[in-house]
C-alpha cells in the first residue's frame, strides 16, 4: 500500500484516556483522531520526532480505522524514568537507546511478542522475543556548508580532529555533540566510540579547548548548524539530517570513513500496557513497513541493509544483547561519565 501522506490531514482529539499524574518530561504530545463511534486508543511513548514518525502512525491508522492513538514524544532519559520508576501505562514505547530498552527487558519490564512478522527478523535485529529493531541509522558528522565553503570537508575523526586544530578562531563556540549525562542516545553512542578506536578521546580533547555546546537532541544540533550558529555536529543522527529538506543546502552530512556507528531504533511492549495485542499488530507494521517493502512512501528512514558489514567495512552495527549493559553499570557508567568531563568540559 502506497499513502500519499501530503493529502493526509492530522486531527487533534481527546484521547479516550485519562493520563495519571507523572513527574516524568513529556517533550510533545500529538494525538491522532479516529472516526470510530468508539473508538480504540493506543498510547505509545517514544524519542522520535513527531514529524519523521507520524507516515507510520497513519499508515496504521489507515489499516486499523478503529484505532486512535496518543503520541508523547519523551527523551530517551524521561523515557526510562516513566516506564522504570513510574510504571507509566503505555502500551508502546520506541527508543534510539538500544542499552537503554535491553535493560527495560532484561529487568522484566517488557513483554514479549512473537508473530510471523517477528520470526521473519534476522538474530540481530531482535532480542529474546521482547525488543525489535526497525531502522538502522548511521550517526553521522554535520558540518556548515558556509563555515567550510573553503576548507576540506573531513572524511574521518581524524579529519576532524586537524581541521579543528587548525582553525580554532573559527571553530571556538561553534562545535556541538550530545550532552552524554542527560542524553541516552548521546552516551551510547560515546560510549560505542570509545569501545571502537581511542580516536574519540582525542577527539573529544580538541573538541573540549574549543568550548563546546551540549544538546539534548539531534534536532537542535542541526537547526544550529543550518543557521550558522555553529559549524559543527558530531554524532547527529543521520536520518534527522537527511529528513531535513529545508536544511540541505545549508549543511553537509558526513558518515565518517574511519567507522560509522549504526544505531537500531527498536520498539516493546512495556508491562504496564493496557492493550498488549494492539501494541503487537503495532510492532507487526513496524517490521513490515522497516523489511518487507522498501517502496513504501511511509517509512521515514534510511533502508535496512540487512549485511551492512558485507557492504560497507567502515559500518560499525551495534549489537543487541547483554553487552549493551556493560556501560549501564553504575560503577562503570560513573567512571566513563568522569572521563568524558574531563576531556570536554575544559576551562
Amino acid at each position: 500500500m502506497r499513502l500519499d501522506i501530503v493529502s493526509l490531514v492530522l486531527a487533534v482529539f481527546a484521547v479516550c484516556v485519562t493520563p495519571s499524574a507523572h513527574s516524568f518530561e513529556i517533550e510533545h504530545r500529538q494525538n491522532f483522531a479516529s472516526n470510530a463511534a468508539q473508538p480504540v486508543a493506543l498510547r505509545i511513548l517514544s524519542t522520535a520526532d513527531i514529524d519523521l514518525f507520524a507516515p507510520l502512525i497513519l499508515s496504521f491508522q489507515a489499516e486499523n480505522p478503529k484505532v486512535a492513538v496518543a503520541y508523547h514524544a519523551v527523551s530517551s532519559t524521561e523515557l526510562m524514568r516513566a516506564l522504570q520508576d513510574e510504571q507509566a501505562p503505555y502500551d508502546i514505547a520506541v527508543s534510539s537507546a538500544m542499552d537503554l530498552q535491553t535493560k527495560l527487558a532484561n529487568d522484566g519490564l517488557a513483554l514479549p511478542h512473537r508473530s510471523t512478522e517477528t520470526d521473519l527478523l534476522p538474530e540481530w535485529g531482535k532480542w529474546r522475543d521482547h525488543v525489535f529493531a526497525f531502522t538502522q541509522e548511521p550517526a553521522a558528522i554535520v558540518l556548515s556548508a558556509k563555515a567550510f565553503a573553503n576548507l576540506p570537508v573531513p572524511q574521518t575523526r581524524q579529519d576532524l580532529i586537524s581541521v579543528l586544530r587548525d582553525y580554532p578562531d573559527l571553530f571556538r563556540g561553534r562545535v556541538g555533540t550530545y550532552d552524554v549525562r542527560s542524553s541516552g542516545l548521546g552516551y551510547l553512542f560515546a560510549t560505542q566510540d570509545a569501545r571502537t578506536s581511542e580516536t574519540f578521546w582525542r577527539l573529544a580533547e580538541v573538541m573540549g579547548h574549543l568550548d563546546i555546546q551540549l544538546y539534548c537532541c539531534s534536532g537542535a544540533m542541526i537547526d544550529d548548524v543550518s543557521s550558522g550558529k555553529i559549524a559543527v555536529a558530531y554524532n547527529v543522527l543521520g536520518s534527522y539530517a537527511m529528513a531535513r529538506r529545508d536544511a540541505k543546502a545549508n549543511i553537509h552530512i558526513v558518515t565518517p570513513q574511519d567507522f560509522t556507528t549504526v544505531m537500531l531504533r527498536t520498539v516493546l511492549i512495556p508491562t504496564t500496557a493496557q492493550r498488549p495485542a494492539l501494541a503487537g499488530q503495532f510492532i507487526d507494521h513496524l517490521i513490515r513497513a522497516a523489511w518487507l517493502d522498501e517502496s513504501r512512501d511511509d517509512y521515514p528512514f534510511p533502508d535496512i541493509n540487512r549485511d551492512p558489514l558485507a557492504s560497507n567495512t567502515s559500518l560499525r552495527p551495534i549489537r543487541m544483547g547483554p553487552g549493551l549493559l556493560v556501560y549501564l553499570d553504575k560503577l562503570k557508567k560513573r567512571r566513563f561519565l568522569k572521563e568524558w568531563e574531563n576531556a570536554i568540559l575544559q576551562p
